[in-house]
Order: structure tokens, then C-alpha cells, then sequence
């Protein structure tokens, strides 16, 4: 073989083997770039990953303190407005009977400091009858009271001890009440228990319940927060340590027997605070005033007494010199509406009437001897 032959076969030995060895190192670089790559994208994902699981660590650990915020409003709420509530306790006197005199028994309910100078707010039916007022601080001591004035209709009343209160209640706003809102409930249940603390929730607003009286109470905040006899009149307060209503009644079961738990109702305070500073201004509640006694007409009541209509308000008497004698209303005769408003089972006759104001002139529907006829009436002013 000749010697250049030999020389340019070992040649393109030597080179083939130097791009062999090339195409594998450059081969070796660029699996080395991805891999190194991979890697650096794995610990990338894996970081964000574990970045990613933090929140929800800390989630946790956010209810777990916002639990213990609540449990500290709720403490400090009952700080601030336990020493302004008091155990009402009333004197019934006795009556004579068929079988002698029954003696004098008492009533219990709860009430709250509303002002520096004694006036304490409860309601209505608490101290109902009553001749004789006690009141019974947070710490035990006992204040004779006296009574200010009362509104059966909103079912409130206004006391008043001879000193200065002990404490006193901020107010809030109950029109800025939510459902579920968290409300706390202090009162002295059956009387013995005072300044007992129970917490729930606002479970509705705007509700509305027939006093079986012809009339119902509007606009109540009901409540889960355990209400019971002896509660009544006390403050339902809200996480900032403010009055936003005042508890009034419960209902335990249906017409049905049906059995109810949490059915709690309360005054709103926007109502009360109206109604307070009325009856300390001028001893009563202003109502327009039409100067009749009357009963309710329902659909059982006009199936009884065979009457004409379902629902109205039945005249029984008219006062002297009244609006209604004026218009000449007379007994027997059978209120059906007032201007635009038929009165039926959703538009009761004292909470339509209570719409309008003292001077008001209004135009009342009239079933008279089973005629219909329409009279105009100016209403005056008087207290419930």
C-alpha cells in the first residue's frame, strides 16, 4: 500500500475520532443543559408549591384568632353594659274573690339604665298592674322606683330611681343590624338569675307578631340568643358593647302544638329611644287620637256574631267631644279602612292608624247597618 494511502486512511481515522469524541461532548453539554434545566425547574415548582401551602397554615391560625377576638368583644360587651341592667320586680295587689282576698303576688322582668339622672328602660308588660316598683342592681343593692309612663303598643315603659344610675348603656343604631350578626342577651331570667348572659345570633329583622289585643307589634329583631321568663325588658347588645334593642317575648310552640326553640323577639332600639324620650318629655306616647273603644273583627269573630264584613275594628263607645263624635261616628258601627288602606289581617286598625299624625285628616270606610259609607276625620292627640 502506499505510504500517502496509509497517511490519509490514518488521517480520516485520527479526525473521525476527534468528531466522534466531539459529537459527544457537545452531545453530553446539551444533555447536561437540559437536565441542570429540570432540575431547575423542579426546585422552582417545588418552591412554589410549598409557598402555596403557607396560606392556608396561616388561615387557620387567622380563625383561631379571630375566634378569640369575638370571645373578647363579647367579654368586654358584657363588662360595659352589665353593671346598666337591673332586676325589675313589681307589686301586684291582691284582689277580692268569690272565696276572699287572694293577697298580693309579684311580677319579675329585667330592665336597663338609659341616663345618668335614673331613668331605666323595660317594658310594659313587665311592670303591668304593679303598684309598688323595686329595682336590683348588678351588685345586689335594692332602689325603690317609680313608674314614668308606659306604651302598650310598642309594649315599653320608662322608670325612674331618686338617685343617679350606677352605670349606663350606650345606645346604637338597630337600623344598621344584620341576620347573623353575633348579639348578646343579659337579663334576669324567672327573677332569681340576674345579669345572666346568653349570646346568638340576629336571625331576622322586620318581624312582626299579633298580640291577639287587635293589634300587632312591628319591626321586632328576632334572636336565638336563649331568651326566657324574666328576661323581658332587658338589653340584646351588640359586639361593640351597644344596646340595639330590648328583648320582649319568646314563642315555645304553634297553634299547632308544634314545639319551638330559639324564637326570641326584641324591640328595636331605634323604636324604643323614640319612644323613651317621649314618654320622659311628656309622661306619654303621642298617638293620633280618633277617641272610640272598639274590637277586633276577624274572620271567626264575623262567623259569631254574624257581621258583615271579615275584618275592621267594631265601634262599642265615642267619647264626648272626640274627632269621632265630631265626625258622627256612632256605636255599632264598623270600621273597614282608613284613606286607601282596607283593614285586613296584614293591616291591623291601631297600626294603620298609627301611620298618620296628630292633625291629620284622614278618610274612614265605614260598614254602617250593612251600608258602606265614607266619613272624614281630623285626628287629635292622646297618650296610650
Amino acid at each position: 500500500m502506499p505510504w500517502k494511502k496509509i497517511i490519509y486512511i490514518f488521517l480520516i481515522f485520527i479526525f473521525g475520532g476527534v468528531s466522534a469524541l466531539c459529537g459527544a461532548a457537545v452531545g453530553g453539554v446539551v444533555v447536561y443543559q437540559y437536565v441542570r434545566q429540570e432540575i431547575v425547574s423542579l426546585q422552582t415548582a417545588t418552591a412554589q408549591s410549598a409557598i402555596e401551602v403557607v396560606p392556608a397554615a396561616n388561615t387557620t391560625q387567622n380563625l383561631a384568632v379571630n375566634t378569640t377576638d369575638v370571645e373578647t368583644a363579647i367579654t368586654s360587651a358584657v363588662q360595659n353594659v352589665g353593671p346598666a341592667v337591673v332586676t325589675v320586680v313589681g307589686t301586684i295587689p291582691g284582689q277580692q274573690t268569690f272565696f276572699g282576698y287572694t293577697g298580693d303576688s309579684t311580677s319579675s322582668g329585667s330592665g336597663v339604665f338609659i341616663s345618668a339622672d335614673g331613668y331605666i328602660l323595660t317594658n310594659n308588660h313587665v311592670i303591668d298592674g304593679a303598684q309598688q316598683l323595686q329595682v336590683i342592681f348588678a351588685d345586689g343593692k335594692q332602689q325603690d322606683a317609680t313608674l314614668v309612663g308606659t306604651d302598650q303598643y310598642s309594649d315599653l315603659a320608662v322608670l325612674k330611681i331618686p338617685a343617679s344610675a350606677p352605670a349606663i348603656a350606650k345606645l346604637g343604631d338597630s337600623d344598621a343590624l344584620n341576620p347573623g350578626e353575633t348579639v348578646i342577651a343579659i337579663g334576669s331570667p324567672l327573677g332569681d338569675f340576674k345579669n345572666t348572659v346568653t349570646v346568638g345570633v340576629i336571625s331576622a329583622t322586620g318581624r312582626s307578631i299579633d298580640t291577639g289585643s287587635g293589634y300587632s307589634i312591628d319591626s321586632l329583631i328576632q334572636t336565638d340568643a336563649a331568651i326566657n321568663q324574666g328576661n323581658s325588658g332587658g338589653p340584646l347588645v351588640n359586639l361593640a358593647g351597644e344596646v340595639v334593642a330590648i328583648n320582649t317575648l319568646i314563642i315555645r310552640s304553634s297553634g299547632s302544638g308544634t314545639v319551638a326553640e330559639g324564637l326570641g323577639f326584641a324591640i328595636p332600639i331605634n323604636t324604643a329611644r323614640f319612644v323613651s324620650e317621649q314618654i320622659i318629655q311628656k309622661g306619654f306616647v303621642s298617638h293620633p287620637y280618633l277617641g272610640i273603644n272598639w274590637q277586633p273583627v276577624t274572620p271567626r269573630v264575623a262567623a259569631i256574631y254574624r257581621l258583615p264584613v271579615q275584618y275592621g275594628a267594631y265601634i262599642t263607645d265615642v267619647a264626648r267631644s272626640s274627632p269621632a263624635s265630631q265626625a258622627g261616628l256612632q256605636v255599632g258601627d264598623i270600621i273597614t279602612g282608613i284613606d286607601s288602606t282596607t283593614l285586613d289581617d296584614a293591616h291591623a286598625y291601631i297600626n294603620t292608624l298609627f301611620q298618620y299624625s296628630t292633625g291629620d285628616t284622614v278618610t274612614l270606610t265605614i260598614n254602617r247597618n250593612g251600608k258602606q259609607v265614607e266619613v272624614q276625620v281630623t285626628l287629635g292627640e292622646s297618650g296610650s
